[in-house]
């Protein structure tokens, strides 16, 4: 066509060519921020006037248990029945947001939101949740932290304080004075010890992961065992008839990569542990046995009084105890098995343990296999300690 329409014709195509291309451009870019906010960490839901909704991602969905195709124009409060999200959403002002149950929990994790409702446009809102079950796990851990070690301190200074009014207080013969006086020093070196071990929690959960290439006999860090595990033994056996049977591998050549500091806390609390536990008269044998898939173990082994099974999921929690008395009794601090765990996750092994009532218990160490270099190992004839 020519002429004057011909003209008006092609100025016409040319702007509906532009019009859809602008159309396409707006519709690649809607898609592009729909994509992003369903990659969203966070759930989020478009609701109408009517509270109606109008659209949601995979996050939101999960978080309600909705669906979003079928669900779709539904009204949220026929959906979503949780009595604190029913009386937040009905206040005028929802700026402070609430906490409720989810539906993407589980009967032992159950889900906790953070919702909140944002309006915009034309009495429309957004309605926005995070899962924040961690985090209140988390706080509720650091709230029973808190409370524990207050608890732990609290009572040898109970202790101290009272023996310290006797003192004062009363005229006592020499015997007397000097009994009072080892008591006190019983409860000053629990307090010593509690602190210590909140301060090798502290650092270890602190400090860089360690190094893959730093190596360090396996014998060096046995033998240290060895040595803080016989002079435990001579104490917690003093004045008895029976003492402890302790056995321990020596293995020349073989070496271990990480903090020594670490794992020499990691290996001895296990000794340690199995010692103050198993009474005079019974065995405790340490082991480094090489793998076939190029992995190590390192085990305690003790004929103590056993652990019953419902205890062994729990014995890495801070401060849990199976026997409160029995525990203070041998001087614990219930913060030996914690350490043990963060060392070996921290050098990529893996704690390990079995007990039996009545029969004793084992504990181990598996370490990955790029973190050891293989030795020979022993048969150590059994020792008296």
């Amino acid at each position: 066509m020519a002429g004057l329409w011909g003209e008006i014709v092609g100025r016409t195509r040319k702007l509906l060519r532009e019009s859809e291309k602008q159309t396409q451009a707006s519709e690649r870019r809607l898609q592009e921020f729909l994509a992003a906010i369903q990659a969203s960490p966070n759930g989020v839901m478009l609701l109408d006037p009517e509270g109606r909704i109008e659209w949601c991602n995979q996050t939101a969905s999960e978080h309600f248990g909705i669906d979003a195709e079928r669900d779709m124009l539904q009204l949220i409060g026929n959906l979503v029945r949780d009595p604190a999200f029913a009386a937040y959403y009905v206040q005028s002002d929802t700026a402070r947001g609430t906490t409720m149950m989810g539906r993407g929990g589980t009967a032992s994790r159950p889900m906790r939101l953070s919702v909140h409702l944002h309006p915009y446009g034309e009495g429309r809102r957004l309605l926005l949740s995070t899962d924040v079950t961690a985090l209140e796990q988390a706080e509720a851990m650091r709230r029973d932290f808190v409370a524990n070690v207050s608890h732990e301190i609290r009572t040898p200074l109970t202790v101290l304080t009272g023996f310290v009014e006797t003192l004062q207080s009363l005229p006592l013969d020499q015997a007397e004075r000097a009994r009072y006086l080892e008591l006190m020093s019983q409860q000053a070196s629990r307090m010593q010890s509690l602190v210590s071990d909140l301060l090798t929690l502290s650092r270890i959960e602190g400090s860089p992961p360690p190094s893959p290439l730093d190596w360090m006999p396996v014998d060096d860090l046995l033998g240290a065992c060895e040595d803080e595990g016989r002079a435990l033994s001579a104490l917690l056996t003093a004045g008895q008839s029976a003492e402890h049977l302790l056995q321990f591998d020596h293995v020349p050549g073989a070496s271990l990569a990480g903090s020594r500091g670490e794992l020499l806390s990691a290996m001895s609390n296990l000794v340690s542990n199995a010692v103050r536990y198993t009474p005079a008269g019974g065995s405790i044998k340490v082991s480094w046995q090489p793998l076939s898939d190029g992995r190590a173990e390192f085990a305690v082994r003790d004929t103590g009084p056993g652990i019953a099974p419902e205890h062994l999921p729990r014995l890495t929690e801070r401060f849990y105890r199976v026997d409160r008395s029995r525990s203070r009794e041998t001087g614990g601090t219930g913060l030996g098995l914690a350490i043990v765990k963060h060392v070996a996750q921290r050098h990529g092994a893996e704690l390990q343990m079995q007990s039996t009532p009545g029969q004793g218990s084992r504990f181990s160490i598996v370490f990955p296999a790029a973190r050891v270099r293989a030795g020979a190992t022993s048969n150590p004839a059994p020792t008296v300690q």
